[in-house]
Protein backbone atom coordinates (compact mmCIF):
# COMPACT_ATOMS: atom_id res chain seq x y z
CA UNK A 1 0.00 0.00 0.00
CA UNK A 2 2.87 2.12 0.93
CA UNK A 3 4.72 1.50 -2.49
CA UNK A 4 1.19 2.08 -4.61
CA UNK A 5 0.35 5.77 -2.69
CA UNK A 6 4.33 6.89 -3.50
CA UNK A 7 4.01 6.21 -7.60
CA UNK A 8 0.28 7.09 -7.24
CA UNK A 9 1.64 10.31 -5.96
CA UNK A 10 4.35 11.15 -8.34
CA UNK A 11 2.51 9.57 -11.23
CA UNK A 12 0.06 12.84 -10.15
CA UNK A 13 2.23 15.34 -9.88
CA UNK A 14 4.26 14.70 -12.90
CA UNK A 15 0.74 15.27 -14.62
CA UNK A 16 0.46 18.23 -12.56
CA UNK A 17 3.87 19.33 -13.80
CA UNK A 18 3.85 18.68 -17.21
CA UNK A 19 0.51 19.25 -18.96
CA UNK A 20 1.61 17.83 -22.07
CA UNK A 21 2.76 14.03 -22.45
CA UNK A 22 2.90 11.85 -25.27
CA UNK A 23 -0.40 10.46 -26.14
CA UNK A 24 -2.38 11.51 -23.06
CA UNK A 25 -5.04 14.37 -23.39
CA UNK A 26 -3.62 16.08 -20.02
CA UNK A 27 -4.21 18.63 -17.69
CA UNK A 28 -3.87 19.49 -13.75
CA UNK A 29 -7.84 18.48 -13.37
CA UNK A 30 -7.65 15.45 -14.83
CA UNK A 31 -3.99 14.46 -12.99
CA UNK A 32 -5.41 14.95 -9.94
CA UNK A 33 -7.98 14.06 -10.40
CA UNK A 34 -7.03 10.25 -12.12
CA UNK A 35 -4.61 10.46 -8.71
CA UNK A 36 -7.94 10.96 -6.58
CA UNK A 37 -9.52 7.55 -7.95
CA UNK A 38 -6.22 5.70 -8.44
CA UNK A 39 -5.41 6.10 -4.46
CA UNK A 40 -9.28 4.54 -3.84
CA UNK A 41 -9.13 1.45 -6.67
CA UNK A 42 -5.64 0.51 -5.32
CA UNK A 43 -7.05 0.60 -1.28
CA UNK A 44 -4.99 3.24 -0.31
CA UNK A 45 -7.90 4.83 0.91
CA UNK A 46 -11.20 4.03 0.95
CA UNK A 47 -14.46 5.88 -0.24
CA UNK A 48 -15.78 6.96 2.95
CA UNK A 49 -11.57 8.29 3.77
CA UNK A 50 -11.70 9.91 0.29
CA UNK A 51 -14.56 11.86 1.29
CA UNK A 52 -14.10 12.81 4.19
CA UNK A 53 -10.03 14.39 3.27
CA UNK A 54 -12.08 16.95 1.41
CA UNK A 55 -11.66 20.15 3.16
CA UNK A 56 -15.01 21.43 1.97
CA UNK A 57 -14.40 24.55 4.41
CA UNK A 58 -11.60 25.38 1.57
CA UNK A 59 -14.51 24.07 -1.13
CA UNK A 60 -16.90 26.03 0.42
CA UNK A 61 -15.26 29.24 0.40
CA UNK A 62 -13.98 29.43 -2.97
CA UNK A 63 -17.97 28.08 -4.22
CA UNK A 64 -19.40 31.02 -2.47
CA UNK A 65 -16.85 33.43 -3.62
CA UNK A 66 -16.97 32.37 -7.53
CA UNK A 67 -20.43 33.04 -7.33
CA UNK A 68 -20.16 36.45 -6.22
CA UNK A 69 -17.03 37.13 -8.61
CA UNK A 70 -19.29 35.62 -11.05
CA UNK A 71 -22.42 38.26 -10.22
CA UNK A 72 -20.17 40.94 -9.80
CA UNK A 73 -18.31 40.28 -12.85
CA UNK A 74 -21.36 40.36 -15.04
CA UNK A 75 -22.79 43.58 -13.42
CA UNK A 76 -19.50 45.35 -13.94
CA UNK A 77 -17.52 45.70 -10.97
CA UNK A 78 -14.79 44.53 -12.19
CA UNK A 79 -14.41 46.79 -15.18
CA UNK A 80 -14.92 50.15 -12.49
CA UNK A 81 -11.74 48.99 -9.64
CA UNK A 82 -9.72 48.45 -13.13
CA UNK A 83 -10.96 52.10 -14.39
CA UNK A 84 -9.43 53.49 -10.72
CA UNK A 85 -6.82 51.62 -10.31
CA UNK A 86 -5.63 52.73 -13.78
CA UNK A 87 -6.09 56.09 -13.08
CA UNK A 88 -3.66 56.06 -9.75
CA UNK A 89 -0.97 54.64 -11.91
CA UNK A 90 0.91 56.63 -14.63
CA UNK A 91 2.57 53.96 -16.28
CA UNK A 92 3.10 49.98 -16.08
CA UNK A 93 5.60 50.01 -13.45
CA UNK A 94 3.71 51.82 -11.05
CA UNK A 95 0.59 49.67 -11.65
CA UNK A 96 2.49 46.87 -10.90
CA UNK A 97 3.54 48.24 -7.41
CA UNK A 98 -0.07 49.31 -6.67
CA UNK A 99 -1.35 45.98 -7.89
CA UNK A 100 1.59 44.33 -5.37
CA UNK A 101 0.97 46.34 -2.39
CA UNK A 102 -3.17 46.67 -2.83
CA UNK A 103 -2.99 42.81 -3.12
CA UNK A 104 -0.67 42.04 -0.35
CA UNK A 105 -2.09 44.71 1.77
CA UNK A 106 -5.80 43.06 1.61
CA UNK A 107 -4.42 39.60 1.62
CA UNK A 108 -3.28 40.45 5.16
CA UNK A 109 -6.46 41.07 6.56
CA UNK A 110 -8.88 38.79 4.59
CA UNK A 111 -8.34 35.14 3.58
CA UNK A 112 -5.84 35.61 0.74
CA UNK A 113 -7.06 32.78 -1.39
CA UNK A 114 -10.74 35.12 -1.56
CA UNK A 115 -8.07 37.96 -2.35
CA UNK A 116 -6.82 36.18 -5.25
CA UNK A 117 -10.34 34.92 -6.64
CA UNK A 118 -11.40 38.95 -6.38
CA UNK A 119 -8.06 40.22 -8.18
CA UNK A 120 -7.77 38.14 -10.25
CA UNK A 121 -10.12 38.78 -12.98
CA UNK A 122 -9.45 43.01 -12.34
CA UNK A 123 -5.86 42.06 -12.91
CA UNK A 124 -6.86 40.56 -15.88
CA UNK A 125 -8.90 43.22 -17.49
CA UNK A 126 -6.76 46.14 -16.29
CA UNK A 127 -4.04 44.36 -18.55
CA UNK A 128 -6.55 43.99 -21.66
CA UNK A 129 -7.50 47.85 -21.64
CA UNK A 130 -4.18 48.49 -21.55
CA UNK A 131 -3.08 46.10 -24.10
CA UNK A 132 -0.15 44.61 -21.20
CA UNK A 133 1.72 41.21 -21.74
CA UNK A 134 -1.02 39.95 -17.99
CA UNK A 135 1.52 37.17 -17.38
CA UNK A 136 4.06 39.31 -14.92
CA UNK A 137 1.22 41.11 -13.13
CA UNK A 138 -0.46 37.74 -12.46
CA UNK A 139 3.05 35.91 -10.97
CA UNK A 140 3.14 39.58 -9.58
CA UNK A 141 -0.03 38.91 -7.60
CA UNK A 142 0.32 35.50 -6.84
CA UNK A 143 3.80 36.31 -4.90
CA UNK A 144 2.37 39.19 -3.26
CA UNK A 145 -0.71 37.45 -1.81
CA UNK A 146 1.55 35.16 -0.50
CA UNK A 147 3.78 37.77 1.13
CA UNK A 148 0.88 40.00 1.93
CA UNK A 149 -1.03 37.15 4.29
CA UNK A 150 2.30 35.97 5.86
CA UNK A 151 1.20 39.05 8.04
CA UNK A 152 -1.71 38.27 10.12
CA UNK A 153 -3.03 35.08 11.52
CA UNK A 154 -6.29 35.81 8.83
CA UNK A 155 -4.42 36.04 5.88
CA UNK A 156 -4.55 32.54 4.96
CA UNK A 157 -5.55 28.85 5.61
CA UNK A 158 -2.01 28.03 7.23
CA UNK A 159 -1.93 31.32 9.42
CA UNK A 160 -5.48 30.55 10.91
CA UNK A 161 -4.56 26.91 11.68
CA UNK A 162 -1.44 28.55 13.56
CA UNK A 163 -3.64 31.03 15.13
CA UNK A 164 -5.55 28.69 16.41
CA UNK A 165 -3.24 26.05 17.80
CA UNK A 166 -0.70 28.32 19.33
CA UNK A 167 -2.97 31.21 20.83
CA UNK A 168 -0.35 33.91 19.97
CA UNK A 169 -2.47 37.51 20.09
CA UNK A 170 -3.63 38.79 16.64
CA UNK A 171 -1.03 41.93 17.51
CA UNK A 172 1.70 40.25 18.25
CA UNK A 173 1.15 37.99 15.34
CA UNK A 174 1.06 41.16 13.02
CA UNK A 175 3.81 42.64 14.50
CA UNK A 176 6.11 39.90 14.43
CA UNK A 177 5.33 39.22 10.62
CA UNK A 178 5.37 43.29 9.49
CA UNK A 179 9.11 43.27 8.63
CA UNK A 180 8.88 39.77 6.76
CA UNK A 181 5.87 41.07 4.74
CA UNK A 182 6.94 44.32 3.70
CA UNK A 183 10.42 43.73 2.95
CA UNK A 184 9.03 40.40 0.64
CA UNK A 185 6.51 42.68 -1.44
CA UNK A 186 9.29 45.01 -2.21
CA UNK A 187 11.83 42.25 -3.40
CA UNK A 188 8.54 41.09 -5.67
CA UNK A 189 8.55 44.24 -7.25
CA UNK A 190 12.21 44.42 -7.83
CA UNK A 191 12.45 41.16 -9.08
CA UNK A 192 9.69 40.82 -11.24
CA UNK A 193 10.57 44.48 -12.66
CA UNK A 194 14.07 43.04 -13.59
CA UNK A 195 12.94 39.77 -15.09
CA UNK A 196 10.30 40.90 -17.11
CA UNK A 197 12.12 44.50 -17.60
CA UNK A 198 10.91 44.63 -21.19
CA UNK A 199 7.46 44.26 -20.49
CA UNK A 200 7.53 47.58 -18.47
CA UNK A 201 7.99 50.40 -21.03
CA UNK A 202 7.98 54.38 -19.12
CA UNK A 203 3.83 54.75 -20.57
CA UNK A 204 0.97 52.96 -21.34
CA UNK A 205 0.08 52.14 -25.03
CA UNK A 206 -2.48 54.74 -25.48
CA UNK A 207 -5.71 52.87 -27.06
CA UNK A 208 -9.80 53.02 -27.28
CA UNK A 209 -11.51 51.50 -24.85
CA UNK A 210 -14.83 53.22 -24.78
CA UNK A 211 -16.61 50.14 -25.11
CA UNK A 212 -15.47 48.42 -22.49
CA UNK A 213 -15.56 50.99 -20.05
CA UNK A 214 -19.31 51.06 -20.24
CA UNK A 215 -20.78 50.67 -16.90
CA UNK A 216 -24.52 50.20 -16.18
CA UNK A 217 -24.26 50.94 -12.06
CA UNK A 218 -27.74 50.49 -11.42
CA UNK A 219 -27.17 46.99 -11.71
CA UNK A 220 -24.71 46.76 -8.72
CA UNK A 221 -27.69 48.04 -6.50
CA UNK A 222 -27.79 45.09 -4.64
CA UNK A 223 -24.24 43.03 -5.28
CA UNK A 224 -21.73 45.50 -4.02
CA UNK A 225 -24.06 45.82 -0.70
CA UNK A 226 -24.17 42.14 -0.67
CA UNK A 227 -20.19 42.04 -1.25
CA UNK A 228 -19.35 45.04 1.49
CA UNK A 229 -21.36 42.98 4.06
CA UNK A 230 -19.43 39.61 3.36
CA UNK A 231 -16.32 41.77 3.74
CA UNK A 232 -17.50 43.53 6.92
CA UNK A 233 -18.48 39.68 8.19
CA UNK A 234 -15.31 38.23 7.50
CA UNK A 235 -13.65 40.68 10.26
CA UNK A 236 -16.40 39.94 12.84
CA UNK A 237 -16.62 36.04 11.97
CA UNK A 238 -16.36 35.23 15.62
CA UNK A 239 -18.74 37.46 16.92
CA UNK A 240 -21.14 36.39 14.43
CA UNK A 241 -20.14 32.82 14.88
CA UNK A 242 -19.89 32.12 11.76
CA UNK A 243 -17.11 30.64 9.44
CA UNK A 244 -15.63 32.09 6.35
CA UNK A 245 -17.42 29.28 3.99
CA UNK A 246 -20.23 29.90 5.38
CA UNK A 247 -20.38 33.65 5.63
CA UNK A 248 -19.30 33.16 1.25
CA UNK A 249 -22.05 30.74 0.69
CA UNK A 250 -24.78 32.90 2.26
CA UNK A 251 -23.49 35.95 0.79
CA UNK A 252 -23.26 33.87 -2.76
CA UNK A 253 -26.61 32.62 -2.18
CA UNK A 254 -28.14 36.12 -1.27
CA UNK A 255 -26.38 37.70 -4.65
CA UNK A 256 -27.83 35.13 -7.27
CA UNK A 257 -31.32 35.58 -5.40
CA UNK A 258 -31.76 39.58 -5.67
CA UNK A 259 -29.49 39.70 -8.87
CA UNK A 260 -30.73 40.66 -12.12
CA UNK A 261 -28.86 38.00 -13.93
CA UNK A 262 -31.14 34.38 -14.54
CA UNK A 263 -28.99 32.33 -11.87
CA UNK A 264 -28.67 29.46 -13.91
CA UNK A 265 -26.36 31.39 -16.47
CA UNK A 266 -24.56 32.21 -13.61
CA UNK A 267 -24.05 29.03 -12.05
CA UNK A 268 -22.75 27.98 -15.58
CA UNK A 269 -20.12 30.44 -15.33
CA UNK A 270 -18.62 29.12 -12.55
CA UNK A 271 -15.18 27.19 -12.73
CA UNK A 272 -16.63 23.66 -11.29
CA UNK A 273 -13.46 22.20 -12.83
CA UNK A 274 -11.35 24.15 -10.18
CA UNK A 275 -13.38 22.61 -7.95
CA UNK A 276 -12.68 18.97 -8.77
CA UNK A 277 -9.32 19.79 -9.09
CA UNK A 278 -9.32 21.27 -5.32
CA UNK A 279 -11.36 18.03 -4.14
CA UNK A 280 -8.97 15.83 -5.85
CA UNK A 281 -5.75 17.14 -4.46
CA UNK A 282 -7.26 16.78 -0.89
CA UNK A 283 -7.61 12.65 -1.95
CA UNK A 284 -3.82 12.17 -3.39
CA UNK A 285 -2.23 14.01 -0.44
CA UNK A 286 -4.27 12.67 2.22
CA UNK A 287 -3.29 9.18 0.80
CA UNK A 288 0.49 10.09 0.61
CA UNK A 289 0.53 11.14 3.89
CA UNK A 290 -1.61 7.87 4.52
CA UNK A 291 1.23 6.10 4.10
CA UNK A 292 3.65 7.70 6.28
CA UNK A 293 6.85 8.85 4.19
CA UNK A 294 5.83 12.60 5.59
CA UNK A 295 6.10 11.79 8.90
CA UNK A 296 9.39 9.88 8.62
CA UNK A 297 10.75 12.84 6.36
CA UNK A 298 9.82 15.54 9.21
CA UNK A 299 11.09 13.03 12.35
CA UNK A 300 15.09 12.82 10.85
CA UNK A 301 15.75 16.77 11.52
CA UNK A 302 15.20 16.84 14.73
CA UNK A 303 13.68 19.86 14.96
CA UNK A 304 14.27 21.40 18.72
CA UNK A 305 13.13 24.61 20.62
CA UNK A 306 14.17 28.78 20.03
CA UNK A 307 16.76 29.78 17.32
CA UNK A 308 18.18 26.39 16.60
CA UNK A 309 14.77 25.13 14.92
CA UNK A 310 14.25 27.97 12.84
CA UNK A 311 16.76 27.07 9.56
CA UNK A 312 15.17 23.08 9.76
CA UNK A 313 11.75 24.72 9.48
CA UNK A 314 12.80 26.73 6.88
CA UNK A 315 14.11 23.81 4.84
CA UNK A 316 11.15 21.31 5.26
CA UNK A 317 8.76 24.08 4.50
CA UNK A 318 10.83 24.57 1.12
CA UNK A 319 10.52 20.81 0.72
CA UNK A 320 6.56 20.06 1.72
CA UNK A 321 5.05 23.29 0.25
CA UNK A 322 6.02 21.87 -2.79
CA UNK A 323 4.70 18.26 -2.22
CA UNK A 324 1.63 18.66 -0.67
CA UNK A 325 1.27 22.59 -1.00
CA UNK A 326 1.55 24.64 2.29
CA UNK A 327 -1.97 23.71 3.97
CA UNK A 328 -1.56 20.05 4.37
CA UNK A 329 2.22 20.22 5.28
CA UNK A 330 0.60 23.21 8.14
CA UNK A 331 -1.04 20.50 9.45
CA UNK A 332 1.21 17.90 9.39
CA UNK A 333 3.44 19.72 10.96
CA UNK A 334 0.95 20.83 14.15
CA UNK A 335 1.60 17.80 16.49
CA UNK A 336 5.30 18.41 16.46
CA UNK A 337 5.31 22.82 16.74
CA UNK A 338 2.11 21.75 19.64
CA UNK A 339 4.82 19.52 21.61
CA UNK A 340 7.36 22.19 21.68
CA UNK A 341 5.22 25.45 22.09
CA UNK A 342 7.67 28.36 21.31
CA UNK A 343 6.57 30.74 19.51
CA UNK A 344 9.59 31.68 17.65
CA UNK A 345 8.74 27.95 15.81
CA UNK A 346 5.01 28.93 15.30
CA UNK A 347 5.97 32.10 13.74
CA UNK A 348 9.00 30.26 12.09
CA UNK A 349 6.33 28.20 10.68
CA UNK A 350 3.98 30.63 9.79
CA UNK A 351 6.71 32.73 7.65
CA UNK A 352 8.31 29.29 6.00
CA UNK A 353 4.83 27.32 5.12
CA UNK A 354 3.72 30.59 3.29
CA UNK A 355 6.69 32.53 1.22
CA UNK A 356 7.67 28.56 -0.27
CA UNK A 357 4.38 28.50 -1.84
CA UNK A 358 6.00 31.29 -4.04
CA UNK A 359 8.59 28.76 -5.40
CA UNK A 360 6.50 27.07 -8.01
CA UNK A 361 2.37 27.14 -8.73
CA UNK A 362 1.98 24.18 -6.93
CA UNK A 363 3.37 25.64 -3.66
CA UNK A 364 -0.49 27.38 -2.42
CA UNK A 365 -3.51 27.31 -2.93
CA UNK A 366 -3.70 31.04 -4.01
CA UNK A 367 -1.63 29.85 -7.14
CA UNK A 368 -3.03 27.47 -8.65
CA UNK A 369 -6.55 29.65 -8.24
CA UNK A 370 -4.89 32.27 -10.05
CA UNK A 371 -3.59 29.86 -12.86
CA UNK A 372 -7.36 28.25 -13.13
CA UNK A 373 -8.86 31.87 -13.77
CA UNK A 374 -6.50 33.08 -15.97
CA UNK A 375 -6.22 29.88 -17.80
CA UNK A 376 -10.17 30.23 -18.63
CA UNK A 377 -9.92 33.58 -19.83
CA UNK A 378 -7.15 31.82 -22.23
CA UNK A 379 -4.08 33.27 -20.77
CA UNK A 380 -1.04 30.59 -20.00
CA UNK A 381 1.50 31.05 -17.04
CA UNK A 382 3.68 28.16 -17.29
CA UNK A 383 5.31 25.92 -14.67
CA UNK A 384 8.80 26.86 -15.49
CA UNK A 385 7.99 30.56 -16.14
CA UNK A 386 6.52 30.72 -12.85
CA UNK A 387 9.88 28.97 -11.25
CA UNK A 388 12.41 31.13 -12.58
CA UNK A 389 10.71 34.20 -11.15
CA UNK A 390 9.56 31.90 -7.84
CA UNK A 391 12.86 30.96 -7.25
CA UNK A 392 14.40 34.16 -6.75
CA UNK A 393 11.68 35.53 -4.97
CA UNK A 394 11.75 32.31 -2.49
CA UNK A 395 15.52 32.60 -1.64
CA UNK A 396 15.73 36.67 -1.09
CA UNK A 397 12.39 36.46 1.07
CA UNK A 398 13.91 32.97 2.76
CA UNK A 399 16.85 34.79 4.15
CA UNK A 400 15.05 37.83 5.44
CA UNK A 401 12.39 35.78 6.85
CA UNK A 402 15.63 33.55 8.58
CA UNK A 403 17.76 36.28 9.78
CA UNK A 404 14.55 37.71 11.23
CA UNK A 405 13.10 35.48 13.52
CA UNK A 406 17.04 34.18 14.62
CA UNK A 407 17.08 37.93 15.92
CA UNK A 408 13.75 39.02 16.83
CA UNK A 409 12.70 38.99 20.24
CA UNK A 410 10.14 36.59 21.29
Amino acid sequence: MQTAALLIFIVTYIGIIFTKLPWLSIDRPSAAFFGAVMMIVFGVVSFPEAVSAIDFNTIGLLLGMMILITVLENDGFFTIIAQKTISISTNPSQLLFVIIFITGLSSAFLVNDAVVLLFTPVVIKICKLKKLNPVPYLIAEIMSSNAGSVLTITGNPQNIIIGIKSGIAYGSFLLYMLPVSVISMLLIYLVIKIIYKKEFPKEFIICDNSEDQKVDYSLMKLSVPIFIIVVAAFFLSREIKLSYPMIALTGASLALLFGKTKPSKLIKEIDWVLLLFFASLFIVVYGFDKSGYLTQFIGSFNISKNISGVIPLHIIGLILSQVVSNVPYTVLMVPTLSRLNDTRLWMTLASSSTLAGNLTIIGAMANLIVIGIAKSAKIEIKFFEFMKAGMIVTILTFIISAIWLMIAPF
